[in-house]
């Protein structure tokens, strides 16, 4: 049976990654749609992107750029202009630079090639948006004036945290970016926020971040059943590594 399974962030946590395809009994007829973030915080950020590169070569995927990859690709690329090390470092980057030292350049060409390929976002039929972060403009993400924000705004997210779940969609302090898609699925800022570690829904969006990036889980979710799955908390996978705690 074909299915649309939606992965949260995976900051180079391979292990977590795989458990989760397992769980859920991914097959080649299943269209896998990634959020983003796949590297920095656990030690296998280069054997991510090794494994999802292999992936899309065996069924459809879609790759959507997190923050972490465009700061690893201006890493790889030699473009070091725009990243504060001290401030990468201290968000996983650290562990992703000590991984790379172990990979070969012919290994970084081809990654910094899958990076360059990620797509700020994905607009299904159903007009579900698939995205890492958020947008900002009011009329939808082909406005956007400044596309970075796609996968670094925090703005949507916590719109919808904070809104009243009693206020009605008619009603004109309704937030108009809230009413543009039929679903939102967002990653970025991890639920463990909030204290929870299972996909979180507020108003129209779905947070799929479950925390993998720190104690928390990797989940994969189906997008039209809404049954997910869940790895086992990564600091147990990877019990010897701080991960970006």
């Amino acid at each position: 049976m074909h299915r649309t399974l939606v992965i949260g962030d995976i900051h180079g946590g391979l292990r977590g990654l795989h458990q989760i395809l397992e769980r859920a009994q991914v097959t080649t007829e299943d269209k896998l749609i990634f959020l983003g973030d796949y590297v920095d915080g656990w030690s296998e950020s280069p054997q991510v992107l090794d494994f999802l590169i292999e992936l899309n070569n065996r069924q459809d995927c879609v790759f959507i750029r997190g923050n972490h990859d465009e700061l690893l690709l201006d890493w790889l690329a030699g473009d070091t202009k725009n990243i504060d090390e001290t401030m990468w470092y201290h968000h996983g980057g650290e562990a992703t630079v000590l991984a790379y030292e172990k990979v070969t350049a012919e290994t970084k060409r081809h990654h910094v090639n899958f990076l360059k390929t990620l797509q700020n976002y994905h607009l299904d039929g159903q007009n579900r948006l698939f995205i890492h972060a958020g947008f900002t403009n009011l009329n939808g993400i082909a406005y956007e004036y400044f596309p970075k924000l796609f996968y670094w705004d925090r703005t949507l997210w916590e719109t919808a945290l904070a809104l009243d779940p009693m206020l009605s969609k008619n009603s004109p302090s309704y937030p108009r970016r809230l009413k543009l898609y039929h679903e939102i699925y967002i990653g970025h800022t991890p639920v463990t926020r909030i204290d929870q570690t299972i996909p979180v829904k507020k108003a129209c969006i779905w947070n799929v971040d479950t925390g993998a990036a720190f104690k928390g889980p990797l989940t994969i979710m189906d997008v039209d059943s809404k049954e997910f799955w869940q790895s086992e908390p990564l600091n147990d996978l990877y019990f010897n590594e701080k991960g970006r705690n």
